[in-house]
């Protein structure tokens, strides 16, 4: 059944009978865009609306289907044409429908899927003690929060005052300051051992006729390692490395890992240097001024 032509026999005819689009829709109850789209070849009449078609055109069903006018000898002919050609559309039109089910039906259980890893995924993130990906479960859940990395960090900044704090100071009496961006806390073994990346600035002030002054203060890359203490509680510096000035790219790449590297070339581009001067200036000032 050849759509194209038949929709331009029912234009044909249409006009054959000095008839308009929406005269033709209206005889038959349907709209004018209807019309257009069963002559543009872009759909058929409804089975219940072919007859009343053929009727207002004054064709038979029998030329409606061939797109043609047919004379009377080759009526039969092409009769049994049709017959064959309508039963070939509508089993394509049922193949067709059922391919558009099965794929529905597919794509729902491709859904359903989905979700149920989903699901699975969240739900091992619970028990593991991690934020689950989707908040759209209707399950109020919050893990506990890990304060390993904080107090790793604390650890490692009262190490730092320490050891600044017990160098010998300004007649005027020196405070050791200390901001630290940590790169990459990495596990060394099973026994609580880590390797911290960071970038440590430590300025040393003192206070002279209410003004802060600065003493002395340096902004380089560390290496530490650190150990969980026995308490399980707190941490405790056992080493701490830093490139030397003659070998700064030779220790760097012995101490660093390379990402660590990259990411630590863009301290003074991406701001993190500045944050780092305004943690120092905020402990100046409570120290100094509380």
């Amino acid at each position: 059944m050849d759509q194209i032509k038949i929709g331009k026999f029912i234009a044909q005819i249409r006009k054959e009978r000095n008839m308009t689009q929406l005269d033709l829709a209206n005889i038959l109850g349907v709209t004018d865009r209807a019309i257009s789209k069963w002559e543009n070849g872009r759909g058929m009449p409804e089975i219940s609306l072919i007859k009343p078609l053929c009727d207002a055109l004054s064709i038979s069903v029998n030329e409606l289907f061939c797109g043609e006018r047919i004379s009377d000898e080759h009526f039969t002919v092409k009769a049994e044409e049709n017959i064959v050609n309508t039963l070939t559309y509508s089993k394509n039109k049922i193949i067709k429908t059922r391919i558009i089910l099965i794929s529905i039906l597919v794509s729902i259980l491709l859904v359903i899927t989905l979700i149920s890893t989903l699901f699975a995924v969240d739900i091992d993130r619970m028990r593991n003690n991690e934020p689950v990906f989707f908040s759209t479960w209707g399950i109020d859940y919050t893990p506990p929060i890990d304060l390993q990395d904080e107090e790793i960090e604390y650890a490692i900044r009262n190490y730092l005052v320490e050891q600044g704090d017990n160098e010998e100071k300004h007649e005027d009496g020196v405070k050791t300051f200390v901001a630290i961006k940590t790169y990459l806390i990495e596990s060394v073994d099973t026994d609580g051992k880590y390797n911290v990346y960071a970038w440590v600035l430590q300025k040393q002030c003192y206070l002279k006729n209410n003004e802060v002054l600065e003493y002395s203060a340096f902004s380089i890359p560390f290496k530490f390692t650190v150990k969980e203490n026995e308490n399980k509680n707190s941490f405790t510096v056992e080493e701490s490395r830093f490139p030397s000035d003659g070998y700064y790219t030779e220790d760097m790449k012995e101490l660093f890992p390379k990402s660590v590297i990259n990411e630590m070339n863009k301290l003074h581009k991406d701001g993190s240097f500045e944050k780092l001067e305004i943690e120092i200036d905020e402990k100046k000032q409570l120290y100094f001024h509380k």
